[in-house]
């Protein structure tokens, strides 16, 4: 067979791909003349085909073996597109209305087909560039997040299954340790890959890698992303990993899926919020001042957490018997439920908290920046926007202790415009 090694496809070989397999050429009914191929990759690090035909549709995604943003300087393990694979099946089984459905899989090529999305969805963090409203985006991103997170957590699952579930993901290591480096690590050092926008931030970047408090807050959260297995986390949720329309919410991209703390998902995305509420003053204009907008975004902020939390605990407290986390044997009346609750809510809130701010700091001062900002193309004005959101990132990842709720973080916010 043609494809019975790797090789990186293009319009004309993934024809003859689609061709020689059945579970992708029967979604299309074998109508596999005329089709329209269109590599849309704007992303670091893959091609990404939308496959369209008379008779049906797909997207295709396939694993480089190096960062696509770089080149072959930097090479990158293919074996991403498997923990890809598997994190869109198992979350899309734990969350269906929000994860495209895998229709094929190829481990040689690197290469997963699945649902494409078709417009009008576009990427979350558009939307929020171009300051659309979606009224539903609380409630289903925290739907998929208390479910993903809560099904894969031992508070669902026993420690021998999750034991296994952890050791297959371990596998995922390189991705990891990406997430490591332009996270944890190069942000507070000086690095080839870090930027910023330049003069403006050059204090602010230097005030980063010479910040004492910052830096002993940052090896604790590195610790915590390295060594806590907490649930199949999709490893890199911010607002390009979603696609939206004003009545649907998918997450895409798991590629960087592990066992890892819960609250590093859900500090991505609202970390990401965030960075999309400091950028709104660099896209206001005489006939918008965004003002109603970013009210909107603090209140998506909010309600994504308090939803989630509340869902979040729904289900704990319907299977309560399972799970090897708390035993019901012990854990054998309400008040030391409501007890153990609390506590965990609290201490997840800190992370989400600790991890959001350091997702924020490395898309202003580090190699992968955000298109919220990187859109505003007056130069001061955008370092005006970054420095704020890098102020507000500091002072939460230091501080994030303090914080007893959503609504004190939102004020935060407020306090820093």
């Amino acid at each position: 067979m043609a494809f019975s090694e790797f090789q990186p496809l293009n319009d004309k070989s993934l024809v003859d791909y689609i061709k020689a397999t059945p579970s992708l050429s029967s979604k299309l009914k074998d109508h596999l003349d005329n089709l329209t191929i269109k590599e849309v990759g704007d992303g670091n690090l893959n091609f990404v085909f939308i496959v369209v035909g008379s008779h049906g549709s797909f997207v295709i995604k396939q694993a480089l073996p190096y960062i696509r943003c770089i080149g072959e300087s930097w090479p990158m393990t293919k074996e991403r597109a498997y923990f890809e694979a598997l994190a869109l099946r198992e979350h899309g089984c734990l969350s269906p209305d929000h994860v495209p459905e895998v229709y094929h899989f190829d481990r040689t090529m690197s290469l997963i087909g699945m649902r494409y999305l078709e417009p009008p969805h576009i990427i979350l963090r558009k939307g929020l560039i171009a300051g659309i409203e979606y009224p539903l985006l609380a409630d289903h991103m925290s739907d998929y997040m208390a479910r993903t997170l809560f099904y894969t957590s031992l508070l669902y699952r026993n420690t021998i299954d999750h034991k296994k579930a952890v050791a297959e993901f371990c596998g995922n290591v390189e991705l990891c340790r990406l997430t490591e480096q332009v996270v944890f690590s190069d942000p507070y050092k000086v690095s080839e890959y870090n930027r910023w926008t330049s003069p403006y931030l050059d204090s602010d970047a230097e005030a980063v890698r010479e910040d004492n408090a910052l830096k002993l807050e940052v090896a604790e959260l590195k610790s915590l992303f390295c060594e806590r297995a907490q649930a199949l986390i999709h490893g890199d949720l911010h607002t390009g990993s979603v696609m939206v329309t004003p009545d649907s919410t998918q997450v895409i991209d798991p590629e960087f899926a592990f066992y890892g703390p819960i609250g590093f998902d859900i500090g991505a995305f609202l970390g990401n919020l965030i960075l999309a509420f400091f950028a709104q003053d660099g896209h206001a204009d005489e006939q918008n001042d965004r003002k109603a907008y970013k009210a909107w975004i603090l209140r998506i902020i909010q309600n994504t957490w308090n939803l989630f939390h509340r869902k979040f605990i729904a289900l704990w407290d319907a299977n309560k018997d399972a799970g090897d986390a708390y035993l019901p044997a012990i854990y054998n009346n309400s008040e030391l439920q409501q007890l153990v609750q609390d506590k965990y809510i609290k201490e997840l809130l800190h992370d989400t908290l600790g991890f959001g701010a350091a997702k924020m700091i490395r898309r202003i001062v580090g190699v992968a920046h955000v298109e919220d900002f990187e859109s505003i193309t007056d130069a001061s004005k955008r370092a005006c926007c970054e420095r704020r959101a890098l102020e507000f990132a500091k002072l939460i990842l230091k501080e994030r202790r303090k914080f007893q709720n959503i609504e004190e973080v939102v004020s935060s916010v407020q306090q820093i415009q």
